[in-house]
């Protein structure tokens, strides 16, 4: 009797192996797809590239997912994101804004509560107004932030996520490019939740071809 609770415990582990094996084995055309080769800036690192728009409520409810994410982020991996621009004049507002608070090295500390503040409280983040008075309670100066925001350098770095989207045959976001050739989004998983699985293991797809150990 106890070899016969052994041999099942046995084959119900082996069982949820299996599945768990089949889960990760991605399908090209449902959980990716390749997109020409892109070059990266990460040098000698995997690069993973979120292309994203704050007026985007799937990037709102992936941010907490990909957050999470980024805390099991390899030491071989580099992780960027870029604001996607589109012919339609209501995304370089927000790429605008993106590369202004970068610039001033605030990006990463206000981006939850500045998701927060666009989806949940509804502030027009397209006006420069509205949101410099927003940022002057988080701590900015607004002459800083409105410097920053119409600088040239801040149109320069517009004019190359435009450049970026298009090269990486982004059509919505978010979007998600491993290693500049292997292209996921939203649109292509069960639910955020999944997502991760399915970037580690493009990861490991683009290590392997590199010959690289983890």
């Amino acid at each position: 009797m106890r070899l016969g609770r052994i041999a099942l415990v046995f084959v119900v582990l082996l069982l949820s192996w299996l599945a768990g094996a089949a889960r990760a084995e991605l399908k090209e055309g449902e959980d990716y797809k390749l997109i020409a080769p892109q070059p990266t800036e990460a040098i000698g690192k995997i690069e993973v590239t979120e292309f994203f728009w704050y007026g985007c409520p799937h990037c709102f409810e992936l941010e907490p997912v990909i957050n999470q994410w980024l805390q099991t982020l390899p030491k071989d991996v580099a992780f960027r994101r870029i604001p996607a621009i589109f012919l339609d004049a209501r995304w370089a507002p927000a790429a605008r804004l993106y590369y202004a608070l970068d610039v001033l090295g605030e990006e990463t500390r206000l981006r939850s509560a500045l998701f927060d503040a666009i989806h949940v409280g509804r502030m027009n983040h397209t006006s420069e107004a509205e949101v410099g008075e927003w940022l002057a309670k988080q701590g900015i100066e607004r002459s800083k932030f409105s410097a920053a925001y119409n600088s040239a350098a801040v149109q320069s770095k517009i004019n190359r996520a435009q450049e970026l989207t298009q090269a990486h045959a982004v059509r919505g976001v978010p979007a998600i490019v491993v290693g500049g050739k292997y292209f996921t989004s939203n649109n292509m998983v069960d639910s955020n939740e999944a997502l991760p699985a399915i970037l580690d293991e493009l990861i490991k797809k683009v290590r392997a071809e590199q010959g690289q150990k983890k």
